[in-house]
């Protein structure tokens, strides 16, 4: 059993701060005190947590005197200016936000890859980014096995990503659209129904969009391997929740099919799903509400000489592994 003195949870109300609430019944933590934080408008509302009722409080300036922790997941700019007020009274921020991912003095962690990193935090800690973590639960374990000279993926990004307004919004839309009606897109930049469209962040000189260049900047500080040749193409599709990734890699040495499954069936966080007789492969269905990281179609790659590539498809929970459960395991680290 991790204890915990006093823990505040800032963006209880929303769809990660939620979870994170869930996640505190079913993981092994007692926590003294919780402090449920949020903005003015959602202050009041009540969260059962532990068969506990607890009122969920509006974030100020003063909300951190006392408290040991915080969980993060309310946006950037909250975190921009709360974190560093949580961090002077004392408190360690675990922020799910990407406001201090790539400072310097600000580790990025996923504690199933890089733990021993939380040793030098000042007191602000960075949980990566949704798609970040789903793709290197995956590729790490073989990448420290054989060494990984280069990465190619594509997403396939819930609504989910967007937050529990843009997993409204899909379930509206299809509704609207079934029935005939006209459609207005509203939290997301165009229609998510029946519809995929490149992931709406702004896209930089070099032509990449903001959450590409997070799966490129991230897994190389992840991995400690600043040079890693990575490319991402990231696109939303028309899922509630749940992300999935179709990931190719080029390795240093030979590795067969095989050996990966063999690698990845030992991985924690990882559940391989890859029944070829019964075409069952990972999906996003399947992969909601879980804690592991699903794999599958792991085939060689055919187009890679000298049997150093792989290919490789995952699924996993934006809200659970992409984003609550690692602050929470973060957390865990900390404490126990």
């Amino acid at each position: 059993m991790v204890k915990i003195g006093q823990l505040a949870v800032v963006g209880a109300t929303g769809a990660v701060g939620k979870e994170v609430c869930t996640l505190l019944e079913r993981r092994s933590l007692s926590v003294g005190t919780l402090s449920l934080l949020a903005s003015a408008r959602s202050a009041g509302q009540s969260i059962k947590v532990n068969d506990r009722n607890i009122t969920v409080q509006e974030l100020t300036e003063k909300s951190f005197h006392g408290v040991d922790y915080a969980i993060f997941s309310a946006g950037g700019g909250v975190s921009k200016k709360f974190a560093p007020i949580a961090k002077a009274a004392g408190c360690v921020v675990i922020d799910n936000s990407s406001a201090f991912r790539m400072d310097s003095d600000v580790p990025l962690v996923v504690p199933e890859i890089n733990p021993g990193d939380l040793d030098y935090h000042q007191g602000i800690i960075a949980n990566p980014n949704c798609s970040t973590i789903i793709m290197n639960m995956v590729v790490w374990p073989l990448h420290r096995e054989n060494p990984v000279r280069r990465i190619a993926v594509s997403t396939y990004q819930a609504a989910s990503g967007a937050g529990q307004a843009a997993m409204q919004e899909l379930t509206s839309q299809t509704a609207d659209v079934l029935a005939g009606w006209p459609v207005e897109p509203k939290v997301l930049s165009h229609l998510i129904a029946f519809n995929l469209f490149s992931h709406d962040t702004p896209i930089g000189q070099d032509g990449y969009n903001q959450e590409e260049r997070k799966m490129i900047d991230e897994t190389r500080k992840i991995f400690h391997v600043p040079d890693l040749p990575i490319t991402a193409t990231c696109v939303r599709v028309p899922i509630p929740r749940a992300h999935s990734e179709s990931i190719n890699l080029s390795f240093e040495n030979p590795i067969s099919a095989s050996d990966a499954r063999e690698i990845l069936s030992t991985a924690p966080g990882v559940r391989v799903v890859d029944d070829a007789i019964a075409n069952h492969f990972p999906m996003p269905i399947e992969a909601t509400g879980q804690d592991d990281c699903l794999v599958g179609r792991i085939r060689q790659d055919v187009s890679q000489p000298g049997g150093c590539g792989l290919e490789l498809f995952v699924c996993g929970d934006q809200i659970r592994k992409g984003a609550a459960l690692n602050a929470v395991q973060i957390l865990e680290c900390l404490a126990g």
